[in-house]
């Protein structure tokens, strides 16, 4: 997404939130985030998602209502999680949900943006 250098923390306890469709993530830089089911699914770094380049990226509707069916560690370094709409392409290294985190009300808000300029909705 950016190419701003981000910590390099490494988690330290990951929760999946079911009802509430939180992962709450903190990492031992101190940093605790929780980032909705949505906003992840919204922001899969997959190819399906991000597209080949810049350009390619496909805006993704009516995932409000998304949750997580599995959370699957990929050696040290990511997580792949899978979600209950059927993807689970996307590999979020840590760096990646850090940015994820650190950055979300940004994010989220340019996702909102988006959505509205295709006349698209989150339902």
């Amino acid at each position: 997404m950016s190419g701003q250098s981000l910590p390099s923390a490494q988690p330290v306890e990951i929760q999946l939130h079911q009802v509430s469709k939180l992962l709450e993530i903190a990492f031992d830089d101190g940093a605790r985030f929780e980032l909705s089911c949505e906003y992840l699914r919204v922001y899969s770094p997959s190819a399906e998602v991000r597209g080949h380049g810049v350009g390619q990226e496909r805006l993704q509707t009516g995932k409000q209502h998304v949750g997580i069916t599995a959370l699957e560690p990929v050696g040290h370094y990511a997580l792949k999680i899978t979600f209950d709409d059927g993807h689970d392409s996307g590999l979020y290294s840590w760096t990646y949900l850090y940015e994820l985190g650190a950055k979300r009300d940004q994010y989220w808000q340019q996702y909102l943006d988006k959505l509205a300029a295709a006349g698209a909705s989150r339902e």
